[in-house]
């Protein structure tokens, strides 16, 4: 390589103030080490770059042409340094994540809005998932960060948990079980069950709460999704076992929510790459997220 950073940063300092003095002061060096450089430089190019008239520099044409290239290069190299201080101060770059579809209408956008607020220039990609879907999505990088109901298991994703997210009843208003305090699976039993499939996780935990094989109701409706339950409620189709961040948004208006005895947790946690470095702005996300059960 002919030219290397340090002598094309003496080049362009001569360029830019005219004489070696001038040079010596831009780059806080000694004269007789610009004037060495350069000399050398020129040996390496097979090229005068300078014409010394009555002790001033002159750059000859081949000199004003290399300059033209090294104007760019400088360029070039400024808006390396800003991307890169956007970077670190979060200001600008892409976050795309993805959740299961029930957090897509309470959590995420709560969560979103809260982000931008911090980071407007920040684009941001949002997937709606079921849990297999995302899986691939995280394991072949299309999304950074996938927000779940309980576990997504697979060795090579790593995972924090957010929320404990209770499972709740819902009434909707004016039924008699909605003054109560709390109620039982029990109390539900023989209501008009809005249920959810065996096969997804959801299901298989509703399953639990109600307990053994013959402990379980038959649902009057089925469904694969909690706000879809919730959705049918305000509608008055019957009640539903849904979680408590589902069941807080405010387009519910029509329901209310009924803690239950021996209630379990419906855990919401946040996946991700085992071995892959989060971005800054992944980072970032997740403490979003953990101030918002801070807040709630």
């Amino acid at each position: 390589m002919k030219l290397n950073l340090r002598q094309i940063e003496v080049f362009r300092a001569i360029m830019l103030s005219g004489s070696i003095s001038g040079a010596s002061k831009l780059l806080f060096v000694s004269q007789p080490a610009v004037s060495r450089l350069i000399a050398y430089t020129e040996q390496r190019l097979g090229l005068m770059l300078f014409q010394r008239i009555k002790g001033r520099l002159y750059p000859t044409p081949e000199a004003r042409r290399l300059f033209v290239e090294v104007t760019a290069l400088y360029q070039n190299v400024q808006r390396v340094n800003e991307v890169a201080d956007n970077l670190a101060e979060n200001r600008e770059g892409q976050l795309r994540l993805s959740c299961s579809p029930s957090l897509g209408q309470s959590l995420l956008p709560r969560a979103i809005a809260q982000f931008r607020r911090q980071f407007p220039e920040v684009r941001i990609v949002l997937q709606t998932l079921i849990p297999a879907v995302m899986q691939q999505s995280l394991l072949t990088q299309q999304v950074e960060l996938g927000v779940a109901y309980m576990p997504v298991d697979h060795p090579s994703l790593a995972w924090q948990p957010l929320y404990e997210n209770k499972i709740v009843a819902v009434l909707p208003k004016g039924h008699p079980l909605a003054a109560r305090g709390q109620v039982t699976v029990r109390d539900l039993a023989n209501e008009p069950l809005i249920g959810y499939s065996a096969d997804i996780p959801f299901g298989m935990l509703i399953n639990k709460l109600f307990g053994g094989e013959d402990a379980q109701p038959e649902p009057r409706i089925e469904v694969q999704q909690a706000h879809v339950a919730c959705a049918l409620v305000q509608a008055g189709a019957g009640v539903a076992l849904v979680d408590e961040i589902t069941v807080a948004g405010p387009i519910w208006s029509e329901v209310v929510t009924v803690p239950i005895v021996g209630t379990v947790n419906a855990p919401v946690n946040v996946f991700h790459l085992q071995l892959q470095p989060l971005s800054r702005l992944a980072l970032a996300f997740i403490n979003v997220l953990h101030n918002l059960d801070q807040q709630n």
